[in-house]
């Protein structure tokens, strides 16, 4: 019963489904121009939103403007912004895979300190040339162009290591009895944080420039780096016990550093009482 009832949520979102219109993008790059047609005049608000929605999304595929016809033949082209697109999405697999062989190579903390390392250079670069374009009375072109670099270089070292790496860590540093609610408090800090970079992110622009908002970041991403430095020890080849023992000798080795002083407080009570005394 318990496990029927999770089935009925389900259900209604199969029924939703069949419901949904297609897309139009999807339709006029099949040749369907009649059924884009119609789901466009379901889904706008007037005729006229629907016709100039059509006509960009018949332009990016390259169909004549006074084209009317229902079904067309869409030819797959070999030049444009389409060309571009593809060049970037059609290696993502292979880069994803390459990086899930170097986790088992080279190991979990240099990739991890080399991802962030370079998202502090990048956030940095990115900062510096924001502040340059934004004080320059004309437009510089070497600053626009060194910011699109910089946030191309951002998302492949972000790609590398503290995107994938981060939840391979949550998934290996907490003990056995810990692990689902040290992963599911992860979770929940990374969307949130997500959520509040997001919606504050324009009035953070606005109060400090977006120049120093990326400052910012790049001062709390040199922050993380630190951490990661001196926190985070090597997982490759360990098991979860080993895991478990080496990040308790840490918070062991706080202890006891704790235990010494104290003792050291006391014997120096004593020593100083007796001497009263005497």
């Amino acid at each position: 019963m318990m496990l029927g009832v999770g089935a009925i949520p389900s259900i209604i979102l199969a029924v939703g489904v069949l419901a949904m219109p297609e897309s139009p993008r999807w339709l006029v790059m099949k040749g369907r121009l009649g059924d884009a047609t119609k789901v466009l005049n379901k889904t706008s608000d007037s005729k006229e939103e629907a016709q100039l929605r059509l006509s960009e999304i018949k332009q990016a595929a390259g169909i004549p403007e006074e084209c009317t016809d229902d079904v067309v033949e869409v030819k797959i082209k070999n030049t444009g912004e389409g060309v571009w697109k593809e060049l970037f999405l059609y290696p993502t697999p292979t880069v994803r895979h390459i990086v899930i062989a170097a986790l088992d190579r080279y190991g979990r903390r240099p990739l991890l300190l080399t991802s962030v390392g370079g998202m502090v250079v990048s956030l940095l670069t990115l900062a510096t040339s924001l502040t340059i374009i934004d004080h320059s009375p004309t437009k510089l072109n070497w600053a626009v162009g060194l910011s699109i670099a910089t946030v191309l270089s951002y998302v492949a070292t972000f790609s590398i290591g503290a995107g994938p790496i981060t939840w391979v860590y949550s998934s290996e540093i907490f003990p056995l009895r810990l692990r689902a609610q040290g992963c599911a408090m992860g979770v929940v800090v990374n969307r949130v944080t997500s959520g509040v970079i997001s919606m504050t992110f324009l009035s953070l622009a606005k109060a400090i420039t977006i120049g120093g908002g990326f400052y910012l970041f790049g001062g709390i991403a040199l922050i993380a780096w630190i951490f990661f430095y001196i926190m985070l020890p090597e997982t490759q080849g360990k098991t979860l016990e080993e895991m478990e023992a080496s990040f308790g000798k840490i918070w062991r080795k706080s202890k006891n550093d704790k235990d010494v002083q104290n003792d050291k407080d006391q014997v120096a009570q004593v020593q100083l009482g007796t001497n009263v005394s005497t």
